[in-house]
């Protein structure tokens, strides 16, 4: 029995044969592309800026500097006050965030420093960086909360920070103002 799905009519044909007719074979079936070379990247010098970020931001600080309940707030000169309440106020829009809990103070440097980085150069404005409030370290103090204060002070692109509000971690996390880039 003839398998009737599988043939073409004679209309399908011609119609097939009108379409193609102009049609020419290819003199080669190979294509040669021109190969691009790729933009160098310049690594060392990335290399080089990572470092620097890591020691720009040392741990010198006193624990019992700041307390578990202490709220932070940092400002450069010459930023005005608006600005200032507005992130107080939570106002400015979040577009990005940053959780350190349960990393170590080397490993959340690291993260810190990656992360202000990042949102650096692709512009962003205002972060949120939750540091926690030390209930899970050793005597529940806030280890990571005052490395953050400190190591966000000493960077140059940070305009301000302070503790968030309740709803957004309180005393356990900080809005921060990042220059323009």
């Amino acid at each position: 029995m003839p398998d009737d799905k599988n043939k073409i009519s004679a209309e399908d044909a011609a119609l097939f044969r009108k379409s193609v007719d102009d049609a020419r074979p290819l003199s080669s079936d190979t294509v040669n592309h021109e190969r691009r070379r790729p933009r160098p990247l310049p690594r060392q010098r990335q290399l080089d800026d990572e470092q620097v970020l890591v020691d720009m931001m040392s741990d010198n600080i006193d624990i019992a500097e700041v307390e578990t309940g202490d709220e932070l707030l940092f400002v450069r000169e010459g930023l005005q006050h608006r600005t200032v309440k507005k992130l107080r106020r939570g106002e400015i829009a979040i577009e990005a965030e940053l959780d350190l809990h349960g990393q170590i103070v080397n490993e959340a440097r690291q993260c810190l420093a990656n992360f202000l980085r990042d949102c650096q150069s692709s512009g962003k404005r205002c972060v949120r960086i939750i540091h926690g409030r030390g209930h899970g370290s050793f005597g529940k103090k806030p280890v990571l909360k005052n490395k953050v204060n400190m190591w966000l002070q000493q960077r140059d692109d940070v305009l301000a920070f302070c503790s968030t509000r309740p709803v957004d971690g309180g005393t356990g996390a900080v809005y921060v103002l990042l220059r323009k880039a």
